[in-house]
């Protein structure tokens, strides 16, 4: 008996793989998308409740063209599903001036000439009492930034994707493909599948289908935790933004406003290394104390009881960008991740990419500073 065939597989179905299912199913094509979870779950690396979706983008100057092409598409998404997925609250990137934070937002602002304010320390905390900076501290304020849900957006993709005519196929994890003259070959816990092509999305689980390519990925554990803050009305969206502090030398906290389940905060890429099918998914008291130390000094009024935590995921990349591209032996084969532990906001625009690259399009963005070939034996491939 033959496998079934399809124009397109997608192997994850979490951020960016639902985004790429849902814009190829729309466009006509024959979709099976395949998980080893149900998504939208806690697992893997696009759960939370909340994303920062944000404008003047300090890791490179190059994600600001991607970004606002998600904005867009985000609110499309938005208008066709009924679901709320974003929340404007504006935004602050806050640190010393001379620090990676502040520094590369400007330069992003002032690349795209981006609406955007320079604060000093008392002009922040003038605005936003609930923030406690010390002299010599500036912040660069971004009106357009916010919150995504990224459970919510998850669903709404994957409900265009079904509505659309793609095939959604939940707890069956893939186990191996192939490729050849006549395409592409998947064997999942469930059966074999033919396409003419292949996307890879695994998230944290990438390295495991591509070791030929030798990818220096690891992956990280991440706390998250939401706390009862002491002055509530401090932290309503309408005059707490959206934060992200480097409160020591390439050291980063980030926070939202209160949203219903307490006001969110965590460290960025401090988490301990771990396998994603081995992660400590328990939150203890030594994942909690340093956070609350750092807490107490620049946020304090934040720092009530502890209402829920939770641990996601970190696949990074060495240089911290993402990994977007066909694989160098196989070009019917696109490998689209990690995100180094930012990438969500860019989920929309990217599925669209992803879907332009599938079909036979030319990429909508330059997608060079993403490329698999820059390492190891992906470069020698």
């Amino acid at each position: 008996m033959s496998a079934p065939s399809f124009d397109v597989i997608v192997a994850g179905l979490g951020a960016m793989g639902s985004a790429a299912a849902s814009h190829l199913a729309r466009r006509g094509a024959r979709v099976l998308g395949l998980d080893r979870f149900a998504p939208p779950h806690e697992l893997g690396s696009s759960s939370g409740r909340s994303r920062i979706i944000r404008e003047a983008y300090f890791e490179h100057p190059a994600y600001v063209p991607l970004v606002q092409r998600a904005y867009e598409l985000w609110d499309a998404l938005e208008r066709d599903s009924g679901r709320r997925l974003r929340l404007e609250t504006g935004g602050l990137m806050i640190g010393p001036p001379e620090g990676a934070l502040v520094a590369g937002a400007l330069l992003s602002a002032r690349t795209h000439r981006l609406r955007h304010e320079l604060l000093e320390a008392a002009a922040l905390r003038q605005r936003v009492p609930a923030l406690k900076p010390g002299d010599g501290t500036v912040a660069v304020w971004e009106p357009r930034a916010g919150v995504l849900f990224p459970e919510a957006c998850i669903g709404a993709h994957l409900e265009q994707a079904a509505r659309a005519g793609a095939t959604l196929a939940t707890e069956e994890p893939v186990l191996s493909w192939s490729a050849g003259r006549d395409g592409v070959e998947v064997r999942s816990a469930k059966g074999r599948y033919h396409a003419r092509r292949l996307l890879l999305a695994c998230g944290a689980w990438t390295t495991r289908v591509l070791q030929d390519l030798e990818l220096p990925l690891t992956v990280q554990r991440q706390v998250l935790m939401w706390l009862q803050p002491k002055e509530p009305a401090l932290f309503a969206p309408e005059r707490f933004p959206v934060f992200i502090w480097e409160d020591e030398p390439g050291r980063f906290i980030y926070g939202f406003p209160e949203l219903g389940d307490g006001v969110k905060v965590a460290r960025h890429q401090e988490g301990e290394r771990t396998e994603p099918d081995r992660v400590r998914r328990q939150v203890g008291p030594d994942d909690i104390a340093p956070l609350r130390i750092t807490l107490a000094r620049l946020v304090p009024a934040v720092n009530g009881l502890l209402r829920d935590s939770a641990v996601c995921l970190y696949t990074n990349a060495p240089d911290g960008h993402f990994v977007i591209g066909a694989h160098p032996a196989h070009p019917e084969v696109l490998i689209a991740s990690p995100c180094s532990g930012h990438g969500f906001k860019f989920a929309s625009a990217l599925g669209e990419t992803l879907a332009d690259l599938l079909l036979g399009a030319p990429p909508r963005f330059d997608l060079s500073l993403f490329a698999v070939g820059r390492f190891g034996a992906a470069n020698r491939g």
